[in-house]
Formats: C-alpha cells, structure tokens, sequence
C-alpha cells in the first residue's frame, strides 16, 4: 500500500515539476499569442480607416481587413505553439493544418461556402453597403457585409440576415445601383375624354412636381383600352432613387395629377359593368339565332312571349284532357 502511494506521489510531483518547467513557456507563449492577436486587431483598424472615405474602396478594405487579421492571428498561433513544444516544427504544423482543413471542410460546408460567397461579394461588389435591394421578399438597406452573411435593414426597422451563399447565386434587384430611376402609374379616364388633353395635363402636373427631374424627360402613353377607363401610364424620373424621396415625389406627382385633372373637367371613372339580358321566349328557347343579348333587333322580329293566363289555360286544358284520357280507361 505505501509502495502504491510512493508511485502516486512521484507521478505527481513530476507532473508539477514538468508543469513549472513549461509554465515560463506557456507565459511566454501567451503574451506572444496575445501581442499577435491585438496587432490583428489594429491591423484590421487601420486598413478599414484608411478605405472608410472611399465608397468603391471600402469593401475591398473589408476583406483585406479581415484577411490580414485572420493571417496575423494564425500566425501568431503558430509561434505560440512553437514555443511551448519546442520539438514542434513548421511541416509538422502544416500537416496538421492540412489534415483538419479536410476534416473542417466536410464539417462546415455550409460555413465555408458563406465565408467564400462572402469574399466574393466584397470583391466583385454587386451591390455595397448603403444600397438600398430587394432579396426575394425581403427589402431594405445593407448595413453590413460580413464574411459570413449580409445584413439589412428593412423600411419598417427589422432587421434581416441573408446567407452570403443565397445572395451570391439568386438574383437581386439593386434600386440604388444608378444615379436616378424611373417611375410609373397608370392613370384611368374615361372614354368620353380626349386623350391628347388629358395627356398634356397629366404632363404639366408632373412637371411642376419638385424633385422630378426634366432630363431625362416625362411622358404619358396610353397603355390599355380597359373596361371602363382609358389607362395612361406616366412615367418620370427621381435622383436619388432613395425609397424615402421616391414616396415623397410619388406623393406629390399623384395629387398634382388628380387635382388637375378633376379641375380641367377630366372624368376619373369608377369601373363599371353593364349587365345584358337574353332576350329568351318560350318560342326561341334553344334557338340562338333568334336570341339577342340586350340589343335592339329589326322591328317587326321579335318574338312575342305568352301571356302568364295563356299558359294558364295551356296547363288547364292539358290537365282536363289527361283526366279524360283516364276516364276512357276506366271504362
């Protein structure tokens, strides 16, 4: 039994002693690991800084940034590692690296193919932080591009996060790719009102709407012939195409429209049905030839329907002739 804790006692004592003896180089190691990852972080800081003023530099800044701050920080790592295995050499690392870079691969797929759709995007930059796109049903301003996800801000103060993957292989409509950008509504009038007038009116209103702008120009063209309405389309232009300003000149576009016309004495109709009866009798019942649909027909050809008390007598006399057919049988 002593003998036993004799052995317990010296594997103890020479782990303590092995612990002191790697403790200096554990410090050691640690102060390096921590010098490297706070210069990472300055690193990071000065590279977003000095592309912070350029709009088509920033998001290249994002990735160099990032980059370089995963290197700094990977490297530092390495050398920490060096110091407190000393028999640990660089291929060894590498080899390391190598093998759990597959292992981590597999694992996080999904993670990796962000992270690279996500360096993709901040370098080809289909769109950049500050635009305003639309993503499937989401819409609102980009916020951020981070490696992983890109997230935006929604008009009615949500915010969305989108995979980088998803961004980079589906369509985006981008609003504020441009300078400016076209807008449109179809206005209705009615069949009764000339055309020509009222497309100069709608154009005067758009005209004297403030943030419209007169290069390119305005115009109205007539778009369909509908049920109960001419429908004009107009069409005019707004910079900058911000979701905020476009409502706002939309806003005032259509109320100067609606106030000059209905001052002009153009007519905004309601939709309206007009409902036409067959003219169906008893004597063209099946005959469609001889059925119209609510319109006049040639004087002197209308078929004329029975009288509710010719009918009458027709069922009496039907009546009393069954009931004397029986009588005959009975006899």
């Amino acid at each position: 039994m002593n003998a036993e804790i004799s052995i317990i006692w010296d594997k103890m004592q020479k782990m303590v002693n092995d612990f002191l003896s790697l403790l200096p180089n554990l410090i050691l190691a640690l102060i390096v690991f921590a010098i490297f990852f706070f210069t990472a972080r300055t690193i990071k800081r000065v590279v977003r800084n000095l592309t912070r003023n350029h709009r088509q530099a920033r998001n290249l800044g994002l990735v160099l940034g990032r980059l370089a701050q995963g290197t700094t920080v990977l490297l530092g790592l390495f050398i920490a590692l060096s110091i407190v295995i000393p028999s640990l050499k660089a291929g060894d690392l590498i080899q390391l690296l190598g093998i759990s870079g597959v292992a981590i691969g597999f694992a996080f797929r999904d993670i990796l193919q962000n992270f690279l759709a996500g360096i993709l995007i901040l370098l080809t930059e289909p769109f950049q932080i500050d635009d305003q796109i639309i993503f499937k049903d989401f819409e609102g301003t980009v916020e951020q591009i981070q490696t992983r996800a890109t997230m935006i801000r929604t008009y009615d103060g949500r915010r969305i996060v989108i995979p980088n993957s998803e961004l980079f292989t589906n369509s985006i409509i981008v609003n504020t790719a441009f300078s400016h950008r076209r807008f449109e509504y179809d206005i209705g009038i009615g069949y009764g009102d000339d055309i020509n007038t009222a497309r100069q009116l709608i154009l005067e209103a758009i005209h004297e709407t403030d943030g419209v702008l007169q290069d390119p120009a305005p115009d109205a063209i007539v778009v369909a012939l509908a049920c109960s309405t001419v429908n004009i389309r107009a069409r005019w232009w707004v910079q900058p195409p911000r979701r905020a300003d476009v409502l706002k000149v939309q806003d005032q576009v259509l109320t100067n429209i609606k106030n000059k016309l209905m001052s002009n004495g153009i007519d905004l109709p309601f939709p309206t049905q007009q409902i036409l009866f067959h003219d169906q009798t008893e004597a063209t019942d099946g005959d469609r030839t001889r059925q119209r649909e609510g319109w006049p027909s040639k004087k002197g050809q209308d078929p004329q329907p029975r009288s509710i008390s010719d009918a009458v007598s027709k069922l009496a006399q039907i009546k009393n002739q069954r009931n004397g057919n029986a009588e005959q049988d009975n006899r």
